[in-house]
Formats: C-alpha cells, sequence, structure tokens
C-alpha cells in the first residue's frame, strides 16, 4: 500500500488542526518522474518548499494532529477541486509534464481514487475524531510561495489567504503585521476563494474557523528557517487560542456563504 498521508497524532484537545496539501514532491515509481527532469521536481511546480518542515515543527510545538500529502502535486492536487482544470498540471510554469499532457479520463479517475480521495479521507476523518471528543477545531493549512514570479519580485514575507470566514485569519493577519519587518498579504499573492480547495470541503462547508498560511520560499528554505517561521506562528495561534473573546468564536460552528460560490 502506498502512503498517500503522512498523520502526525496529537492531542485534539489543543484545537487545532495542521494541513500540509504540498508536503511532497515524492511520485509514486509506477509514474517514474513523470517524464520530467529531477531537477525540475526539485522546483516549486512539485511541492511546496519548506511548508513540511513548518507543519511538522509546529505540530510538535503545538502537541496538535497534523496532516501532510506524500505524493507530489504533479501528479495530482489535492487543493483543487475535482472538476478543476489545473488538478493535473501539464505546463506548469513553463515546464511541460510529459506524463500528464496526454492523460486519459480513466487514468485522471484512477489517481482521484488511489491518492486525492484517500488523502482528503483521512484529513475528514481527524476532524471526526475532534468532534467525537467534543472538540470544535480551528484549521490551519501551510504552503510556501516563489520569491518572484515570472520575472517580478515578490514583496511579502508571508500571506494570509481566506474565504468569507475572518474569524482566525483576520486576527492572524493583524497580528503578524504588529511586526513592523514583515509584509503580510491579505489574501495575497494567491485568493482564498477557491471553491473545491481543502479548506472549502474541510473548513468553509462544515463552517469551521480557518486561515491559509503562506510563507516565502526563500525565508523556509532550511531547517533554522522553517523552526523560526514555526516558533512564530504557534506563538500567535496559541495567544488566540487562549484568548477567551476568541476561542469562543472560533468553538462555534458558524457558516459565512463562501465568495467562490
Amino acid at each position: 500500500m502506498e502512503d498517500v498521508v503522512e498523520i502526525i497524532s496529537g492531542n485534539s484537545a489543543t484545537g487545532v488542526i495542521l494541513l500540509c496539501d504540498h508536503a511532497s514532491n515524492e511520485l509514486p515509481p509506477r509514474y517514474g518522474s513523470l517524464g520530467l527532469p529531477e531537477s525540475q521536481l526539485q522546483r516549486h511546480i512539485a511541492y511546496d518548499i519548506g511548508a513540511a518542515g513548518v507543519t511538522r515543527a509546529m505540530a510538535a510545538a503545538l502537541d496538535c494532529p497534523a496532516a501532510l500529502s506524500c505524493f507530489s502535486r504533479l501528479l495530482i492536487d489535492p487543493n483543487r477541486g475535482e472538476d478543476d482544470p489545473t488538478l493535473i498540471m501539464k505546463i506548469s510554469d513553463g515546464a511541460l509534464i510529459p506524463g500528464n499532457v496526454t492523460i486519459t479520463a480513466e487514468e485522471a479517475a484512477s489517481r482521484i481514487t488511489r491518492y486525492y480521495a484517500p488523502y482528503h479521507s483521512a484529513v475528514a476523518q481527524m476532524l471526526d475524531e475532534a468532534f467525537r471528543g467534543g472538540f470544535t477545531p480551528v484549521i490551519v493549512s501551510l504552503h510556501s510561495f516563489t520569491p518572484e514570479w515570472r520575472g517580478t519580485a515578490r514583496p511579502w514575507h508571508a500571506g494570509v489567504l481566506w474565504d468569507a470566514d475572518p474569524r482566525l485569519a483576520v486576527p492572524l493577519i493583524e497580528t503578524l503585521r504588529e511586526d513592523a519587518s514583515l509584509i503580510v498579504g491579505d489574501n495575497e499573492p494567491y485568493s482564498g476563494a477557491l471553491k473545491g480547495d481543502t479548506l472549502y470541503k474541510h473548513a468553509t462547508l462544515r463552517g469551521l474557523a480557518h486561515a491559509l498560511v503562506e510563507i516565502r520560499q526563500d525565508l523556509i528554505a532550511d531547517a533554522a528557517g522553517q523552526q523560526a517561521w514555526a516558533t512564530r506562528l504557534v506563538g500567535i495561534i496559541w495567544d488566540m487560542m487562549t484568548d477567551t473573546t476568541l476561542a469562543a468564536q472560533f468553538g462555534a460552528v458558524q457558516h459565512f456563504p463562501s465568495r467562490a460560490d
């Protein structure tokens, strides 16, 4: 049985669940390298550089559950809806993906069954376990982005993406911005209103407070950077979870109409 998701056990009583959709650049042996040279599999097109290290460090510090993908986003992207045209990329940032160019509907369905669906099932099970224990968790999803895009430098050190639920995202943005040395994007460099993505499936539809944190890859390219950002985010999240006013909001299931609908 192939590993599809890495589950880090934790204490659901912390009230936090961490996700890392693009943790790995691994490809199952049957797919080889999808026809790509190894150098391409080390790029951001294959995974979110540094995000897994930040996620693991945060899970250890918070003693909270976490789920990390064990397959490359080039195989299939778990952070997309099943009907999203970018679910299986044929071209990514200028790189042609030979193993995806002529993909059949049957092969796409097989990848959904083998990798995409089990990943989301594992996330759903983590949430169900928290609910069974009487806890309503907040979800924090960890990603990373390139320092520049198509020749243009990106100024943000980090960004927080969200759709319509401000409970976790807005206080997180405000707290990060208290550090004058940081440039923090609000739905930058991407928008959080993506129907069918991981947080839409598991947070928006369940009414759970959530946020997606994007960190610039050059800041978390090594273990020291990953630990530094994990420590920063853990401190903020811990303060939020122990703030009685915020905690009361997080603990209540609230449904906000998604801007992606």
